[in-house]
């Protein structure tokens, strides 16, 4: 008989989930499929849609049998989904394109975009005299190893006629961004902007000295984290490829339905997390990066291929490409659901 299909009514529409499997008989018992799952940074508040996902039973109904682990990055991450030690990854669909640019890289694409707009921001202290993104002229920038912000940076700063150079960048650890922040040993820095306003404030700097300039504000174009897929997987099981994206989008919903249950979930599997800090993170998250207003007209998970193309312009202002991509050579629509089935209200 036909696998169960499993319907959510969580106030946002309902969301059919259809198995993974054909048909089964009782005689033989379908198995589920097993999939490893990566993401690229410890768990926090963005990972709640694949937190959600699991508890609610949504990867088992669709067959699937999910395993997480974390990269230590997004091209960590990319790399294991090129050599098929992971099926799928949560990624900056950013570092994808740079990673596809490579002589040759594994066709590895996205298949679905969970955050709209990149989280991409330079965070400052008002009472070091910025307030908007032209009082950085001048000022002392921190900047992570290995931040993601700080490469679309050249083409925010061009498009808002400033000239980087005149921008001092200090580069830090990771480990020290806030804390020297905090004590006025920067006068910015660059990061996420869910995450070290934050961090920030719980850490005593008041709110209203925290000015947040998000990229997405000052004309960058970028698209965020994203689904990406093993190409052998997505060849050979596209039916286990599409039910592990209808449990996402239902995990999405129900993250952004009740928020508070949410992080209490994602919150249980962090170690010493704070369910305050994470509802603030993910409520943030939902506003700035995935309720978007193309979200509401378009549905979730997709993406506008001529914005795309544009973001791949900007990107090549601070990296030379062997072989410019196109939107198709990175993202794989064939995998989301119909568009009914994707739209958030």
């Amino acid at each position: 008989m036909f696998r169960t299909i499993l319907v959510l009514l969580i106030g946002l529409g309902a969301v059919v989930c259809s198995g993974a499997g054909q048909t089964e008989t009782a005689s033989e018992p379908h198995q589920p499929i097993a999939i490893q799952f990566t993401l690229d940074r410890p768990i926090d508040a963005a990972a709640s849609p694949f937190v959600m996902a699991g508890v609610s039973g949504l990867f088992s109904a669709e067959g699937l049998a999910v395993t997480t682990n974390v990269a230590g990055g997004s091209s960590d991450a990319i790399a294991r989904v090129a050599a098929g030690s992971s099926d799928f990854a949560l990624v900056d669909i950013n570092a994808l394109i740079r990673f596809r640019d490579r002589q040759g890289a594994p066709p590895v694409k996205a298949v679905f975009v969970l955050f709209n707009q990149a989280p991409y921001a330079i965070v400052a202290r008002k009472s070091r005299g910025i307030n908007a993104l032209s009082d950085i002229d001048g000022k002392n920038l921190g900047v992570a190893e290995g931040d993601l912000s700080i490469r679309l940076w050249p083409a925010v700063a061009k498009q808002n006629g400033i000239k980087p150079g005149h921008v001092k960048q200090s580069s830090i650890s990771p480990a020290v961004r806030e804390p020297m922040l905090s004590a006025g040993q920067l006068d910015a820095v660059t990061g996420f902007s869910y995450l070290s306003p934050i961090n920030l404030k719980d850490r005593g700097v008041p709110a209203d000295d925290l000015a947040v300039l998000r990229f997405a504000d000052y004309g960058c174009e970028a698209y965020g984290f994203a689904v990406i897929v093993n190409p052998a997987l997505a060849a050979t099981k596209p039916e286990a490829v599409k039910g592990f994206v209808r449990a996402v989008i239902v995990g999405t919903h129900i993250a952004i339905k009740d928020p508070r249950r949410a992080a209490t979930e994602t919150v249980n599997r962090m170690d010493g997390g704070s369910r305050d800090l994470e509802l603030e993170r993910l409520r943030t998250i939902i506003r700035d990066n995935v309720l978007t207003a193309e979200v509401k007209h378009h549905g979730i998970g997709g993406i506008d291929p001529a914005r795309f193309e544009r973001s791949i312009e900007q990107i090549a202002a601070d990296f030379k490409f062997q072989k410019r991509p196109t939107a198709a050579d990175i993202f794989d629509d064939s995998f989301l659901p119909p568009l009914n089935g994707r739209l958030v209200n």
